[in-house]
């Protein structure tokens, strides 16, 4: 389940953490430590489409928020808005492109630059440990996402994603912001409302964690 299952299995951990300002060769199982694109055994074993597919279908998606975007911001009273992202298979191609610098899913970014542009703050709510914080704003800053805050799973923090996510959305909402939009790729991204819309990208029947 490449490198977000990797990810999701580092130490559990505060309640709400605050915010920081090819293919190549044949496997005949996924080696989830191996850098790099996954091969077309590797989308075999875990039952995933073709990368080409997973493009497609998250641009259809991304394709409509931009939409709502662009008739939702800049706000025209005013008030802070604010999009947030999930960000293993969704910000970032965590399980297509693993490794310890992951690119930025198409699409994606362009929403948080789109968002970025029209005023309004990016937040990234992920159940990524805390200990992987220092990697995920490397990581995120280095495909230069613009980024207002960055919250994860706290330490000895054991609420479910859906729980944790949406306390981190109702976080953001006691700073002033309205959440214009929340993307994310599980139900647990989207789970517990707290956004004015929700738009969910491909997991294909959970494969996509």
């Amino acid at each position: 389940m490449a490198v977000a299952a990797v990810l999701a299995s580092g130490v559990p951990a505060p309640a709400v953490a605050a915010p920081d300002g090819g293919t190549a060769g044949e496997v005949t199982s996924v080696d989830p430590t191996r850098p790099g694109p996954l091969t077309q055994q590797d989308l075999q074993a875990l039952a995933l489409p073709p990368y080409s597919q997973w493009l497609a279908d998250v641009a259809a998606v991304t394709d409509e928020a931009a939409f709502h975007l662009g008739t939702r911001l800049p706000d025209p009273s005013g008030a802070r808005t604010a999009i947030v992202l999930d960000i293993d298979n969704t910000a970032l191609q965590t399980t297509y492109r693993p490794g310890l610098t992951s690119p930025a899913t198409p699409g994606v970014l362009e929403l948080a630059r789109q968002a970025d542009a029209a005023g309004a703050a990016v937040f990234f709510v992920t159940a990524r440990p805390e200990i992987l914080r220092g990697q995920t704003r490397a990581n995120l800053d280095r495909v230069d996402y613009p980024r207002d805050g960055l919250y994860m799973r706290g330490w000895f923090d054991f609420r479910s994603d859906t729980d944790l996510k949406t306390a981190n959305r109702a976080a953001i909402e006691r700073q002033g912001y309205t959440i214009v939009a929340n993307i994310g790729n599980n139900d647990s991204d989207l789970a517990g409302g707290r956004a004015e819309r929700t738009f969910k990208l491909p997991d294909y029947g959970g494969q996509l964690s």
